[in-house]
């Protein structure tokens, strides 16, 4: 999608601090961290919400997760703990329509989160 941010992002139109990639999945840092930890995991697949995914993206989303769980690893937060969060629409707080997870960690949350 051209005037998507993350697609540009895959493209290497707009730049990112790469943290993982394989063929189906990136994860690179946020440009506005609210953890010490802060990265954004998002499919090579553009998937504008998770209500348009399908049956047959669920191999992608276990990638996903995946690849989250492999970096929380990397980043020893496997030991200390760490938050994923994946938002739809704008009112859980989507703000760029091509599906991500927030995988956080580095301090301590709390519940409810806001």
């Amino acid at each position: 999608m051209p005037d998507c941010l993350f697609c540009l992002i895959l493209d290497g139109s707009v730049p990112s601090k790469k943290v993982y990639e394989d063929e189906d999945v990136y994860a690179f840092e946020d440009i506005n961290p609210q953890a010490p930890v802060h990265v954004l995991v998002i499919p090579r697949k553009h998937i504008p919400t998770f209500n348009d995914m399908t049956q047959e993206d669920a191999p992608l989303a276990a990638k996903m997760f995946l690849a989250a769980q492999k970096i929380a690893r990397e980043k020893g937060l496997d030991k200390t703990g760490y938050r994923l969060n994946g938002n739809c629409l704008e009112s859980a707080g989507q703000s760029v329509f091509h599906i991500h997870f927030h995988l956080l960690g580095g301090r301590n949350f709390s519940w409810p989160p806001g």
